[in-house]
C-alpha cells in the first residue's frame, strides 16, 4: 500500500465511528456505482417502509412469528 494510502488510513481512524461509516461507504460505493445505485434504492425504501410503520399504515410481525411460519410451511 503507498504511502499516501497508509496516510489516509491514519487519519480516517482518527475520525468520529459515524464519519468512519460515511467515509468507508462512499469508497466502497466507489467501487461498484451500480452496487451504490441499488444500496440508494434499498435504503430509500427501507425509509418509506419505516415511515408507513410510524403513521400506522403497516404493521411489524414479531420476527419469532415469522421463522415459525417460515418453518411451519416447509413441513
Amino acid at each position: 500500500m503507498s504511502e499516501l494510502a497508509e496516510k489516509l488510513i491514519e487519519q480516517a481512524l482518527g475520525l468520529p465511528a459515524n464519519e468512519r461509516a460515511a467515509f468507508a461507504e462512499r469508497l466502497l460505493s466507489s467501487l461498484d456505482p451500480e452496487l451504490s445505485e441499488i444500496d440508494q434504492l434499498w435504503a430509500l425504501e427501507a425509509e418509506d417502509r419505516l415511515d408507513a410503520f410510524e403513521r400506522g399504515e403497516m404493521e411489524s410481525i414479531p420476527a419469532e412469528e415469522v421463522f415459525n411460519a417460515i418453518k411451519n410451511r416447509n413441513r
